[in-house]
C-alpha cells in the first residue's frame, strides 16, 4: 500500500489512477476518513465489499455536484431541498436510484444514498475522475471510525489493509459525528440516522376515514417494504389503544402478501401463523399480541420470537410498547416499522410510523 499526502500536488493524479484500475483508496472527509472504490466497477466494489466485510450496511456514494447526483438518482422536491441547503456538507440524502451503478450499492428497495462532501480536497478528487466513487468509511465491520492514519492502522487487520493500495493521508481529522442520513423517497423526508446535522424533523403521518381505508393504507406501505424481505424479516411494531385499528392495519399486510385467510387479533392464542407466496416472495405472517404476556421473556420462552426471524418473514406485534426492550435489542440487525395509532373519532385514526433499519445504523 501507497501512503500520500494529500498536499502532494501529484495525489489526486495517482488517486485517479488507482481508482481506474479498480483499487481502493482512503482519503479524508469532513466527517472520517472514507473509503473510494470506483461506483461504476463491479471488481471494485466486490473489492470494496469484502473489505467493509457487512453487507447488512448500506454503500453510499459521493458526487461533487447536484448535476452529477441526477445523472444516478431521481431528485424529487424533497431531496432538492436537501441538496440546496444542506449539501456540500456531512448529509447522506437517500433517493430512488436510477440503476446505473453496481446494483449492490442500492438498499433493497432499490434506493441509493449520495453525498456531496464539505471537504475540498475530496470534492476535487471527485471532479477530476468524473465518476461517482463510495463513500463509506473506511472502518470494517464494527471498528472505530479512523479519523487519522495511525486510528486505521490500529484498528484495520493486516488482512484487510491489504485490500487497499492507496492511504491520502490528511493528517488527523477533527472527529465529527458520521453524516446525517435522509430517506426522501417517502411522503415526507425520514432520519435514518442522526449525525451532526440535527434535522427537526417529525415522523410523517397521515389521517384515515374508514377500516377500509386503515387496510388500504397499510396494505401500501407493507409492500413498500417488500424488498428487504430478500435479506432480512421485517418486524412492523404496533402501538395503539384498544380499538384503535391494530388489528384492522395487521390485516392491511395480509392483503399486500395475498393472505386470503381471515385476519383476527391474536389476544387469546397470542401467535397467529399466515403462510403466503407472491411471485417475488415467500414466508410466514406471524400475528403477534402481547398484551396477556406478563414477562417479555415469554416472547422468547413461549414464542420462539428469535426463531421466526428470518429472511420472508414478516412479524406483526401489537402492543409493541410492551416489548420495548426486545425492540431495542434487534434495531441493529432487523428493519423495524414503527406504527402509532390514534382514534380522533369513531371513524377517524391518525397513524404515524417511522421506519429503522440496519442498512445505515
Amino acid at each position: 500500500m501507497q501512503i500520500v499526502n494529500t498536499k502532494d500536488s501529484n495525489a489526486i493524479h495517482l488517486a485517479c489512477q488507482v481508482l481506474g484500475r479498480g483499487e481502493l483508496v482512503i482519503f479524508p472527509t469532513e466527517t472520517c476518513y472514507g473509503i473510494a472504490a470506483d461506483a461504476t466497477n463491479a471488481e471494485a466494489v466486490t473489492r470494496l465489499l469484502a473489505y467493509k466485510g457487512d453487507r447488512h450496511r448500506q454503500v453510499s456514494i459521493a458526487v461533487e455536484s447536484r448535476t452529477m447526483a441526477k445523472e444516478y438518482v431521481e431528485i424529487n422536491a424533497m431531496a432538492d431541498n436537501l441538496y440546496q441547503n444542506f449539501l456540500p456538507g456531512p448529509m447522506t440524502v437517500i433517493s430512488q436510484s436510477l440503476h446505473k451503478l453496481d446494483a449492490r450499492l442500492e438498499s433493497a428497495e432499490g434506493t441509493l444514498g449520495v453525498r456531496i462532501p464539505d471537504y475540498l480536497f475530496a470534492l476535487e478528487l471527485v471532479r477530476v475522475y468524473g465518476k461517482p466513487v463510495t463513500a463509506t468509511s473506511a472502518n470494517t465491520s464494527g471498528k472505530k471510525e479512523p479519523y487519522s492514519l495511525d486510528d486505521w492502522q490500529k484498528y484495520t487487520t493486516g488482512e484487510k489493509q491489504g485490500l487497499v493500495s492507496l492511504f491520502l493521508d490528511g493528517g488527523k481529522l477533527v472527529e465529527r459525528p458520521t453524516s446525517t442520513v435522509v430517506d426522501t423517497t417517502l411522503n415526507s423526508p425520514e432520519v435514518l440516522r442522526q449525525g451532526e446535522i440535527t434535522l427537526p424533523l417529525s415522523s410523517p403521518s397521515l389521517s384515515t376515514h374508514s377500516a377500509k381505508e386503515t387496510i388500504a393504507f397499510a396494505s401500501q406501505l407493507t409492500r413498500k417494504y417488500l424488498n428487504l424481505l430478500h435479506k432480512y424479516p421485517l418486524i412492523i411494531a404496533l402501538q395503539g389503544e384498544l380499538g384503535a385499528g391494530k388489528t384492522q392495519f395487521s390485516k392491511g399486510i395480509a392483503t399486500a402478501l395475498g393472505v386470503s385467510e381471515t385476519v383476527a387479533s391474536p389476544t387469546y392464542t397470542l401467535l397467529h401463523e399466515y403462510p403466503y407466496t407472491l411471485p417475488k416472495y415467500a414466508g410466514v405472517f406471524y400475528h403477534i399480541d402481547t398484551w396477556r404476556l406478563g414477562d417479555m421473556d415469554e416472547l422468547e420462552s413461549t414464542l420462539h420470537f428469535s426463531s421466526l426471524l428470518a429472511p420472508g418473514n414478516i412479524i406483526a406485534m401489537e402492543w409493541a410498547g410492551k416489548a420495548k426492550s426486545t425492540l431495542e435489542q434487534y434495531k441493529n440487525d432487523y428493519p423495524i416499522l414503527l406504527i402509532d395509532i390514534k382514534e380522533l373519532d369513531d371513524q377517524t385514526r391518525k397513524i404515524t410510523y417511522s421506519f429503522s433499519t440496519p442498512e445505515w445504523s
